[in-house]
């Protein structure tokens, strides 16, 4: 079966930085596109950026100029670079692989990581 684990979450003071890793594994031939969702309590689910098989990359606003997304396609790997944190990043991360096609699907299939929580304290 696909299984996306994320690592790299923690509690970190105001100013401060994370790297959260997400590796994709199960016998994966190509993903189109990876990407970071966070959701903080008591609100919904947002896009934090999202980066293609080519590298294109978009962001939500709030995290431009401070996240960077990157990936290494031959790993299934994501990353989320986290610099100038502010509580209000304070929220559960999840990962994301979209348009995945492996082994074990007759299809394209869409697969979240279980989430890692990241904590800003000011």
């Amino acid at each position: 079966q696909v299984q996306l684990v994320e690592s790299g979450g923690g509690l970190v003071q105001a100013g401060g930085s994370l790297r959260l890793s997400c590796a994709a594994s199960g016998s994966i031939f190509r993903i189109n596109a990876m990407a970071w969702y966070r959701q903080a309590p008591g609100k919904q689910r947002e896009l934090v950026a999202a980066i293609t098989s080519g590298g294109s990359t978009n962001y939500a606003d709030s995290v431009k100029g401070r996240f960077t997304i990157s990936r290494d396609n031959a790993k299934n790997t994501v990353y989320l670079q986290m610099n100038s944190l502010k509580p209000e990043d304070t929220a559960v991360y999840y990962c994301n692989a979209d348009g995945l096609r492996s082994k074990w699907y007759s299809e394209d299939v869409e697969v979240w990581g279980q989430g890692t929580l990241v904590t800003v304290s000011s």
